[in-house]
């Protein structure tokens, strides 16, 4: 290794290092950040942190209140359903569903994304034309009909849910990503890289990307949030994952007939899904004011 690689590297790693605490460094964040390792682990390992079996039914325990209500029993902390399962369970595995499919959501957006943006605004012209156009043309339908209306025509799975909530969401990072670029294109690195021969293919891959990157970063995390109330919508009318895997969205549509009888059994997955996207809000504007220069310069 060169003695002008260790520079680099030591200052990239002190950026990183900087970024972090700098994100973590308010009690909101730090609270985000406990959330979200939590949803993360029950996406993860559902079984090995579930109380019991969430697909197991026992009629003789239906609609149990949850244990510190008169009715209510240890073993149940939040009740169970009308079915006789664990409410508990099935908020725990419900976390893999409606985290898998908002982050692939959001990772197929982003590519799509990504290199419509690139394209639009480095090339400007006729290219950046037709795709402000699709753009205009795509939010110009309300998101959540539109959404509904495919899912309802090609039929609710988890793929084709995944590319329906993919596909809906290119437009905001096109827009994102373009607008970027249109910053960045002209600058002094762009035209050194443009000098020295690089083509326009790595000029976008290795120059302009990465300075744009943050910008990305931090929309990526809103736009979690946004998939996670948008598959839970889907869920709710009966477009999303079918029964019996358990979904937030699902779980508050069959609930919601016995809040009358237990109540927990709609209201605990709503509150899991606000307090997920509610993390991620949080973790956004953290890593917002992380890596923006200029807030920094300001403080």
């Amino acid at each position: 290794m060169s003695d002008a690689t260790v520079p680099v590297q030591d200052a990239t790693e002190s950026r990183t290092r900087h970024v972090l605490r700098t994100t973590f460094a308010s009690w909101p964040a730090k609270l985000s950040l406990v959330v979200l390792t939590l949803a993360l682990a029950c996406a993860i390992a559902p079984s090995l942190i579930a109380p019991r079996d969430a697909f197991l039914q026992d009629l003789s325990l239906r609609l149990l209140p949850p244990a510190w209500e008169p009715r209510g029993q240890a073993l149940y902390w939040l009740g169970t359903d009308q079915l006789g399962r664990d409410t508990v369970a099935r908020i725990i595995h419900g976390a893999r569903i409606t985290l898998l499919v908002s982050v692939l959501a959001v990772v197929v957006s982003a590519v799509i994304g990504i290199a419509a943006g690139l394209a639009a605004g480095f090339y400007r012209g006729l290219t950046d034309a037709i795709i402000l156009r699709l753009i205009d043309m795509q939010l110009a339908f309300p998101l959540i009909l539109l959404v509904i209306a495919v899912v309802a025509v090609v039929g609710p799975s988890l793929t084709n849910l995944v590319i329906v909530m993919g596909l809906s969401g290119w437009p905001r990072f096109a827009r994102i990503v373009r607008g970027s670029v249109l910053t960045v294109r002209h600058l002094e690195f762009v035209d050194a890289a443009r000098a020295i021969g690089a083509s326009q293919f790595r000029m976008m891959a290795h120059h302009i990307l990465p300075n744009i990157m943050s910008a990305i970063i931090v929309y990526a995390s809103f736009e979690v949030a946004r998939m996670i109330l948008l598959e839970a919508t889907l869920s709710f009318l009966g477009l999303g994952v079918q029964p019996p895997t358990p979904t937030w969205g699902g779980m508050i549509s069959e609930g919601r007939r016995y809040v009358n009888q237990s109540w927990t059994v709609a209201i605990a997955p709503g509150i899991a899904i606000a307090a997920v996207i509610l993390a991620f809000n949080i973790l956004g504007d953290a890593l917002r004011d992380a890596l923006d220069p200029q807030l920094e310069d300001r403080t």
